[in-house]
């Protein structure tokens, strides 16, 4: 391993200072520790979030659910506030990778790094979420960028992520299951201004799709999303399934998640 400094602050504001400098933050380290390994990063410096009692917690904030950008994957989908106002969001962490992944993977690390499989950038977006972060909040609309691209400037550090309470949303994923990353998974939310609808593993990044979200706020059923065409020209192709495959899949998952969503 080759040589690097390690820091372990116990305040956000020491943690931004740190990264300002140029220091790689960890907060999981289920992507960066990897790289690591591969050899594809080698940071000078790592700053690890994990004492930073700040950026853990969850709680209810009227009509919506803030998670602590430290907060685990298992701690999600086990949180009891969670499963009683935002069901599909414990249901989504609670299949994500394997054990060990969920058991060290965290929300902010997760979003943060933005990967284009990812399942958390879907509840984001599906939901219509505000990601708070050491120097603003941005909305989910503004804040996914391309691919393991996001709105966060060098040094800007999530804090937490506020998750409005749908009238009902589910999120049902077709795993790769070398990777259990999202060959194709959808998020699918009503609220009473209308539907929502996010798709992750489809190309460069999660994204809305505003057909099914028009067919779907018309109409809350399956057979609405059904009758929704899917164009395969912006979904991406590669060894574990063509464009056209993926666009199948976005209309199936879509009509599973609208009726996992009505119960």
């Amino acid at each position: 391993m080759y040589a690097f400094t390690f820091e372990r602050p116990a305040s956000v504001s020491d943690a931004a200072r740190l990264a300002a400098t140029g220091a790689k933050v960890l907060a999981g380290g289920q992507t960066l520790l990897a790289s690591m390994k591969l050899r594809l990063a080698s940071p000078d410096q790592l700053v690890d979030l994990g004492g930073i009692r700040e950026l853990t917690g969850i709680r209810r904030e009227g009509d919506a659910v803030v998670v602590g950008a430290m907060a685990r994957h298992a701690e999600v989908a086990s949180n009891a506030e969670v499963r009683s106002a935002l069901p599909a969001l414990a249901d989504l962490a609670g299949h994500i990778g394997d054990r060990q992944v969920r058991a060290m993977g965290t929300l902010g690390g997760s979003v943060a790094n933005n990967d284009p499989s990812a399942c958390y950038p879907a509840a984001v977006l599906g939901l219509g979420a505000t990601v708070h972060t050491t120097h603003r909040k941005i909305a989910a609309d503004d804040f996914f960028g391309g691919m393991f691209t996001t709105a966060l400037n060098e040094g800007e550090l999530i804090t937490a992520v506020a998750f409005p309470c749908p009238r009902r949303a589910a999120y049902i994923k077709f795993k790769q299951p070398a990777s259990r990353f999202a060959l194709i998974g959808v998020f699918v939310a009503q609220f009473d201004g209308g539907a929502r609808v996010a798709v992750t593993g489809g190309g460069n990044g999660v994204f809305r799709h505003a057909g099914l979200e028009a067919a779907l706020s018309g109409s809350f059923t399956p057979e609405a999303a059904a009758g929704v065409q899917i164009d395969a020209g912006s979904l991406s192709s590669d060894l574990h399934a063509s464009a056209a495959y993926r666009a199948n899949l976005v209309s199936v998952i879509t009509q599973r998640a609208v009726a996992k969503a009505l119960g």
